[in-house]
This record gives structure tokens, sequence and C-alpha cells, in this order.
């Protein structure tokens, strides 16, 4: 048994082509809004993912400047102020565009079922037991437990005795036999997984568009959430909001929770 801890890495953003979209506006008459940047008015670092969103919902109603579309009689020139205009007008199909990909290592079976009720706006891809082989079992334990000596000892064991069994099972099985077929190891290992409690860390790669992930973020730090999706989500907030304060910035951190000012965008 080997004690973990829930992880979560960035590994995937929104990248723009700044060429094309100089095309497009090119077209439509909206080249001002691109020439903010040589202006310094945008983003300074381009980031990417607030200037999609922009990008997205200015194509809505074509205010890249005033004039363009003769309803429009302000242009808004600031993005987080654009961008909160956005979240407080529940405009949300615009941050269906933007996603973030992570690779969330460490995480329990039961974390991942919880994971899959959110279903809109994500895509999934999951470490399958059913090829890969448990040769010990990585679990995470809540501080709280980890301050009880004698759950502690009697977990251990139980987890020893689990782990010892998947060993046996493999030798039974003789799975790293000579010549043994890739077909037959992957049934028994397909039935070795049976005996794995759901605490057994595993990992996945999740993507989450904005949108899925406001929502997502509240409702897996509230305070009655299960406390291990609990930790990790704080940490996935943490790292969205630093990839883009303008989409995440109305959040307020209340006890873990994190609470937005703008709800279900």
């Amino acid at each position: 048994m080997k004690s973990v801890e829930p992880e979560v890495f960035l590994i995937a953003k929104p990248q723009l082509d700044y060429d094309a979209i100089a095309a497009y506006l090119k077209e439509v008459g909206g080249e001002a809004w691109l020439e903010r940047l040589d202006r310094g008015d945008l983003d300074a670092e381009l980031n990417d993912p607030q200037n999609l969103a922009e990008f997205a919902g200015r194509l809505c109603y074509r205010s890249w400047e005033p004039g363009l579309n003769p309803n429009v009689v302000r242009v808004r020139t600031d993005q987080t102020e654009y961008l909160q205009n956005i979240l407080a007008s529940l405009h949300g199909s615009v941050l269906e565009h933007v996603s973030f990909s992570f690779a969330l290592h460490n995480v329990s079976r039961v974390l991942t079922h919880e994971l899959a009720r959110h279903r809109p706006g994500v895509a999934i891809s999951q470490e399958s037991l059913r090829f890969v082989r448990l040769q010990d079992l990585p679990f995470w334990f809540p501080e709280w437990a980890r301050e009880d000596p004698e759950l502690m000892e009697r977990a251990t064991e139980l987890l020893g005795r689990m782990e010892e069994f998947q060993g046996w099972m493999a030798e039974h099985f003789d799975l790293d036999g000579e010549g043994v077929p890739f077909k037959e190891k992957k049934h028994r290992t397909s039935f070795m997984r049976r005996f794995a409690p759901e605490g057994v860390a595993t990992g996945l790669v999740w993507t989450a568009n904005v949108r899925t992930l406001r929502h997502t973020i509240e409702a897996r730090t509230a305070e009655g959430a299960e406390e291990e999706i609990r930790l990790l989500f704080g940490r996935i907030a943490e790292v969205v909001k630093a990839e883009a304060p303008a989409l995440f910035g109305d959040y307020e951190v209340v006890e873990g929770a994190w609470v937005p000012r703008w709800r279900k965008v």
C-alpha cells in the first residue's frame, strides 16, 4: 500500500491563430480590435483563453468597434470589464469555446464515479484497470483519518492483504510467463481488478470548457461535497484562476468553498 495525494496537471489550453483572426476581422471590418494587441490593451501576454472568449462574444453582436452594428453605440475596451459583463449577463455559450485539459493523478474511483455525473462539455479518458495490472494499491487518506492510529493500522493491514492477493493472483495465473498472450493477460487482469477497493488511486485526462468548469468548481468545492473531490476541485480552481483571472476572478473562497458572484452562466 502506498499513500498518495491527488494531483492536478494542466496539460492543454486554447491557442489562437492570430493571423487567421486578422484575416477574418479584415473581412468584417473589425481590425481595430486586433490592433489593441499592439497597443497593449488586450492581455500583454496574449491570454488566449480570455481572448477566445472575448472574440466569440464580440462576433455575436459584431461589437469589434463602434459603427459596425448600428445597434451597438458603446464598445467596452477593457477585457476584464467586457468578460465580467459576459458573466453578469449569463451569456455562457461563448465560454464553451474555451477548454482546459488536466491530467488528474492519484484520484480514487470514488472520485471518478462522482466526476462522471458532469457530462456536458466534458471529455474523459481514464486509466483502464482491465489493461493496467495493479501491483500496489495507491490510496489517499484524509487528514482526519491519518490522525487516528487504530484506524490507520487496521486500514493499512487490510490494504496490505488485498495488495498481497493481487500479487498472488498474478503468480497463480502465470501472467509473466513466457508466451502468455496479451488477450489472456487482459482477461485475467479484468478479473483481478474486482478485488481492488473503490478507493484505489488511478488517473485520467479530464477536459472541460469554462462554462462547465464554473459550475463544477462551485458544486464540488461546496461544504457538502465529498472530501476528496472537494480537495481536487479547489486545486483545479486555483489553476484556472491563474490562467484566466477574468473568467474565474469573481469567486470568493469561503472555508474552502469557491462561491461565484455569477452562478450557472
